[in-house]
């Protein structure tokens, strides 16, 4: 206990605790913006679908555009929706900021790589996520998606730090080595691009299957199929969507391959073997498979976008399961949970 006080700086750690929180409260209040941003996208969207249907009516078979309505405003192209989509995307980096600012004073409090548990390494791969997203979603008519990306980033560090926070504390001795910083942080930044990949592949399938409908149907009813026609009707088209997932997954992949690699090599210098089909091993082995089979969906002719869309969101629940089942239920060499 004496060894774990000295070389852990408890007021940096503490420190680390409270940015950890902000960045997780400014991220809910982008993405309570940019859900705000959507639902004023999709009124104006009916105000201006109702104005040009009157306008053809009053006009006979001819629709024409009425002076000063919304379709020849100047400033329609700057809506309030348009207007909080834009402040909400630099809210994100602020939260960003803070994410970074927690990652970082836990590694100084530490003094290692401040990823060598399971709270620790979801606070990377989250703020990776995030990076990916805005980078990704960088373009304006894109930014109000950043709500998707951030609704599991913020669920995913509410898990983190209410059931696996872990004080800050030296490292295992098995993990005392510098493969901890290469193998777990590509790792991390890979998986954080993959999971805004699988995001978008399923917003693809949602607009896939909803998204005539809710084009046509401009008032649904209420229940949860009326609720979802809704929300699909606020994102973009399935064909951006489709390549959204695709240019991250072409990102992600090569990284992940390559963490995989790294991590064979400190398993030959810990444990004397490069493979020994451990849990872990075995899983992120399937799930680069499948984002493997995924590319090679989208590359081959005959293949609809819709069966590639689901083998990336397959590619998506095998990263979740490694994530959690494995580390926190499955007994393996790579069970550092640190719980």
């Amino acid at each position: 206990m004496d060894n774990v006080t000295v070389q852990v700086d408890e007021t940096l750690a503490r420190y680390s605790d409270l940015l950890y929180g902000t960045a997780m409260t400014v991220y809910v209040l982008a993405m309570l913006m940019f859900w705000a941003a959507l639902a004023g996208a999709r009124t104006r969207r009916l105000a201006a679908k109702e104005e040009l249907v009157a306008a053809g009516a009053a006009g006979g078979s001819t629709v024409e555009r009425v002076p000063g309505k919304v379709a020849d405003d100047p400033r329609a192209s700057r809506t309030f929706s348009d207007r909080i989509a834009a402040m909400a995307y630099p809210v994100v980096f602020v939260g960003l900021a803070a994410h970074v600012a927690s990652i970082v004073t836990r590694g100084i409090a530490t003094d290692r790589a401040p990823w060598g548990n399971m709270y620790e390494f979801i606070s990377l791969t989250c703020a990776a996520c995030v990076v990916a997203g805005l980078v990704a979603l960088r373009k304006p008519a894109n930014r109000a998606l950043m709500s998707f990306v951030l609704l599991p980033v913020t669920l995913l560090m509410f898990i983190g730090g209410r059931w696996l926070y872990t004080q800050a504390a030296p490292v295992v001795p098995a993990l005392k080595s510098y493969w901890l910083a290469i193998h777990v942080s590509i790792i991390s930044i890979s998986s954080g691009v993959l999971l805004v990949s699988g995001v978008a592949s399923l917003l693809y399938l949602a607009k896939m299957r909803w998204g005539a409908e809710a084009e046509e149907n401009d008032r649904p009813g209420g229940g949860f199929k009326g609720g979802v026609i809704r929300l699909v009707a606020h994102i973009p088209s399935a064909e951006s969507l489709d390549r959204l997932a695709y240019k991250c997954v072409v990102f992600g992949f090569p990284l992940f391959g390559l963490g995989v690699i790294c991590g064979a090599i400190w398993a030959e210098a810990a444990w004397g073997r490069f493979w020994g089909w451990d849990p872990k091993e075995t899983v992120s082995f399937i799930a680069w498979v499948i984002y493997a089979a995924y590319l090679h969906a989208r590359a081959t002719a005959g293949w609809r976008n819709t069966a590639a869309a689901w083998i990336n969101v397959a590619g998506f629940i095998a990263l979740l399961f490694n994530l959690f089942i494995i580390n926190l239920v499955v007994s393996g060499l790579h069970s550092y949970a640190g719980l």
